[in-house]
């Protein structure tokens, strides 16, 4: 009799445990699909398990989205962005930013296999004139979230410039283009290795996840501005050593540099507020950092520390609502563009090879009363 009862005891336990775990879970499941007061559009992730605050996932006094779970595959990237650059300047333009989110919105920000093949039969579609992104985008519920949510992310980084190149005889020309205007982190002809090291846990000074993405290389590569912006931040952190961070212009994007060259960190003319051209050489990988005092080698591996932030309120750009996203894909999507670099003669910097020219530069000058 005493075993039936502690079996029955068991039982009766394992159901209240599975019990307070369904309710817990749909409490999860229902804070992550809330909707922001302003707009009823946005779809807004919590911070569950990614070591943020509750404070994260209150919609309903702010309205600005907070937090994004970005996941576009590498060839979901390159075939939004190859269609967007196929139909430039043609009767129907695919753009990359809302086809990604009318796939994102579909899925709930899943790409399952066999999406490129459907991205590719709707753009026929939208070509042939069958349908419009309107028509497409109208019922989905949460596209206005990923439209948004996504433009945050790649905003910056396709779209007009002017860039030298070499004509027949080998001299350089200025030439219109329409096209990825972002760079590969890492300047061409250096190499490096990778692996999506998102999330992975760190332990110096407290526990925490690597909210960026690692390159390891040799010391001295040099290391490209991704895109164009201005320095916001240059100088030492305990955490990653000489750094820098880059803001876009639009204010979404904070472009984290760290663990840089000791002794030699940055290109020498660069200073808080400094504007730089995506493609311009910016500082040097090296192995910096994990110490409270300046200058210090404690990280074992040379590699080049990059983060991307995005921020939709100022809140959220240092504390417990920061917003990391996962870099591995688009380190991929942005190893198609790499920038030329050449080391100048008596000095130990290295300069672009090929100028560029971009809107985005001169707009912010202009408003800025910048040269």
């Amino acid at each position: 009799m005493k075993k039936r009862e502690w079996i029955k005891k068991g039982i009766a336990f394992e159901l209240i445990c599975i019990a307070a775990a369904s309710v817990i879970m749909l409490k999860q499941r229902l804070e992550t699909l809330t909707y922001d007061n302003a707009s009823q559009s946005r779809w807004e992730n919590t911070v569950e398990g990614k070591g943020k605050s509750e404070e994260a996932v209150d919609v309903v006094s702010k309205d600005y989205i907070k937090w994004v779970d970005f996941k576009v595959p590498y060839e979901v990237l390159c075939k939004a962005y190859e269609l967007d650059k196929e139909t430039w300047g043609e009767e129907v333009h695919i753009e990359w930013i809302p086809f990604l989110s009318y796939f994102a919105a579909k899925g709930g920000g899943e790409f399952p296999n066999g999406t490129v093949q459907k991205m590719e039969k709707t753009a026929d579609s939208l070509i042939n004139g069958e349908t419009d992104m309107k028509t497409l985008t109208e019922d989905l519920k949460y596209y206005d979230y990923y439209l948004e949510a996504y433009t945050a992310v790649l905003g910056g980084m396709v779209g007009e410039y002017r860039i030298e190149t070499l004509d027949e005889d080998g001299n350089k020309v200025w030439k219109e283009c329409y096209g990825l205007k972002a760079f590969s982190p890492i300047a061409k002809g250096f190499p490096y290795n990778d692996y999506d090291d998102f999330g992975a846990s760190r332990s110096y000074g407290y526990a925490r996840p690597h909210l960026g993405h690692d390159m390891m290389g040799q010391v001295g590569t040099p290391v490209v501005a991704i895109e164009s912006g201005y320095v916001e931040a240059i100088g030492w952190n305990q955490y990653g050593g000489w750094r820098l961070g880059i803001r876009s212009f639009d204010g979404k994007r904070y472009y984290y540099y760290a663990h840089l060259r000791q002794n030699f960190p940055y290109c020498k003319d660069l200073e808080e507020g400094s504007i730089v051209t995506a493609g311009d050489v910016i500082g040097y990988m090296g192995h910096t950092g994990y110490s409270k005092k300046e200058n210090v080698n404690n990280i074992k591996t040379t590699h080049l520390h990059w983060g991307l932030q995005l921020i939709f309120d100022e809140s959220q750009k240092e504390g417990n609502n920061e917003i990391w996203i996962d870099c591995y894909p688009l380190t991929k999507f942005l190893y198609r563009n790499r920038s030329e670099a050449v080391k100048e003669e008596g000095t130990k910097e290295w300069r672009r090879v090929y100028r560029m020219e971009d809107p985005a530069v001169e707009e912010y000058r202009k408003g800025h009363g910048k040269r």
